[in-house]
């Protein structure tokens, strides 16, 4: 970037510098560590300088908003044209309570809808089934069939707001709810907007809400490429996910790789059933974590953009521009939450929300401040959208794109994370690629290496967290937090009892005949899904019959 004799110039001074002016501090005033570095080992310098940029080419490396290699964002205008979609994630107990706390949020200002299900329904158990005892509404709204999605976005119009659903091993199930809502509303398929997270992969590596083995599961997931890419066109049919991966303990540099390698295996699966790459790149989606360490996020975000454009064009021979872009969702890191001194928990988010849009995100979801404590009271989550809302309305920073592009030390750690997470690519491929990578344990070895290590340097005291291992007070115990009603179970389970009396149980049995022959073919099953959701057959009873022919997934023990 610079011309050799000025970089010698530049160096000569810097050398002076820290001969004289530095040397004199430092004698008087060591610093407060010996080194810093990085969640990925990256360390950070004194100061840097166009000599940590040397090998930057501007056109190559940075580019033009909205072009190749979509380093500084992935539309020509980015926040200038229009604000990131402001999401809350939500859901709790039962469809009626989920659908009043949405309207309640997008009477707040909020611009999309993010759907958190119950543990039952993200492994596919009905809410009367044994296992999903005591697990009914906590962490997400109960849905058991069409009837519940229905109430769920009751006066809620599918053709004015974008939702996305946090589901991955039923997906191609609660994505045919969705559309048979849209049908009862008589929306067009192809007004609908929204993501289906649809990411199984990482549902391995480090959240563990699987179902079906890797063979199935892909199979699933390349139905629902092919069946939206013809009939539901400004659909997301996936946000690949390194939110987890990160909540799960991995490095910054680790999210993007394992994220990535994920990304490139979802690719090959649907090329290798036959369909073109850019028929259905454009609908794939990222979803990410934004940490507290500011910078390192930022250039986190720049480097899986510019990464995914080069992955895409090299390896895939993607044409369409929007084949290359890395579009994502960002979601404040919950695992940085504490549950000391909880309004803490409110700067942190602000400062990741704002690394989040510094890197330019396409949406963007905010914690509140109780999340470590109970699920969010509304007070909670209307101060983490108004987090979002003086950010793009009152900070300045939405009105120019990638303010900190061109930062010597932004751009050099935005090479550092990359190489990192290309040498970590190169040796998952080397293993015959993610799937295999997940199979053998590499990914969750890494993380779970990378999660003893965070956790090791709180408890020494080399990274401090405060209120939790630094500037502790005594505190009572919290008041007017959130819980969920136990009784939620037993109103499910009366409300699955009245369906199936009322529902034509004759053709809901043949059309589960039906899916568990076609799951026993090579048929893309999301039109027999789909039909089986509009019979009200329930969720348990099609992942039953899918059971019968997949089976289901057993982790391996990495000890």
């Amino acid at each position: 970037m610079c011309p050799d004799e000025r970089l010698q110039e530049i160096r000569s001074k810097r050398e002076e510098w820290e001969q004289t002016t530095l040397h004199r501090v430092l004698n008087r005033y060591p610093e407060r560590k010996a080194v810093f570095t990085k969640s990925s080992g990256i360390e950070t310098k004194r100061v840097y300088t166009p000599e940590d940029v040397v090998e930057l080419d501007y056109n190559r490396d940075l580019g033009f908003p909205g072009q190749y290699p979509y380093t500084r964002g992935v539309q020509p205008t980015m926040y200038r044209g229009r604000l990131w979609t402001m999401r809350q994630y939500a859901g709790f107990a039962t469809a009626e309570e989920s659908n009043q706390r949405y309207k309640y949020l997008l009477e707040q200002g909020q611009t999309g809808l993010s759907v958190a299900f119950d543990l039952p329904t993200q492994i596919g158990y009905d809410s009367d089934h044994e296992l999903a005892a005591g697990e009914v509404g906590k962490v997400g709204v109960a849905i058991d069939s069409l009837a519940d999605m229905e109430i769920l976005f009751d006066g809620i119009p599918l053709d004015k707001v974008s939702t996305s659903m946090t589901i991955n091993a039923p997906a191609s199930i609660l994505l045919a709810m969705y559309l048979g809502v849209a049908a009862k509303q008589g929306v067009p398929f192809n007004k609908l907007s929204g993501t289906i997270q649809n990411d199984i992969l990482k549902e391995y590596v480090a959240r563990g809400t699987y179902i079906f083995p890797p063979a199935p599961s892909m199979r699933l997931i390349t139905n629902i490429f092919e069946f939206c890419s013809q009939n539901v066109p400004n659909w997301n049919t996936i946000s690949i996910s390194g939110y987890h991966i990160r909540e799960a303990g991995s490095t910054a540099a680790q999210e993007i790789a394992f994220t990535l390698s994920n990304g490139i295996a979802y690719v090959q699966a649907a090329v290798g059933a036959g369909l073109d790459v850019d028929d259905f790149a454009p609908r794939l989606s990222f979803f990410f974590n934004s940490h507290t360490d500011f910078f390192e996020e930022i250039a986190k975000f720049r480097a899986a953009r510019r990464l995914w454009a080069k992955i895409m064009r090299e390896r895939f021979g993607a044409k369409k521009e929007k084949s290359l872009m890395l579009r994502f969702h960002t979601q404040t890191a919950g695992s940085t939450l504490t549950a000391q001194q909880p309004d803490n928990n409110v700067v942190r988010v602000a400062l990741q929300a704002l690394a989040a849009v510094l890197g330019g995100t396409q949406s963007l979801h905010t914690n509140s401040r109780d999340e470590a404590l109970a699920l969010p009271t509304e007070e909670s989550v209307r101060i983490a959208l108004r987090t979002q809302q003086i950010i793009a309305y009152e900070s300045g920073v939405a009105d120019t794109i990638d303010p900190l592009a061109g930062s010597y030390y932004v751009e050099s750690l935005t090479n550092a994370l990359q190489q990192k997470a290309e040498e970590y690519i190169a040796r998952i491929d080397e293993m015959g690629g993610a799937v295999k990578a997940v199979e053998n344990g590499y990914m969750q070895r890494e993380i779970q290496d990378a999660a003893y290590e965070y956790q090791r340097s709180v408890e020494s005291k080399e990274r401090i967290v405060v209120g939790v291992n630094q500037f502790q007070i005594e505190e009572p115990a919290p008041e007017g937090l959130l819980m969920v009603d136990p009784a939620v179970g037993e109103l499910q389970a009366k409300k699955l009892a009245a369906l199936k009396e009322r529902r034509d149980n004759l053709a809901v049995a043949n059309v589960l005949d039906e899916l568990e022959q076609a799951a026993r073919g090579d048929a893309n099953l999301m039109p027999v899904i789909l039909r089986a959701v509009q019979s009200y057959a329930t969720l348990g009873e099609i992942c039953d019959r899918l059971r019968n022919v997949f089976g289901e997934y057993v982790a391996h023990d990495l000890l």
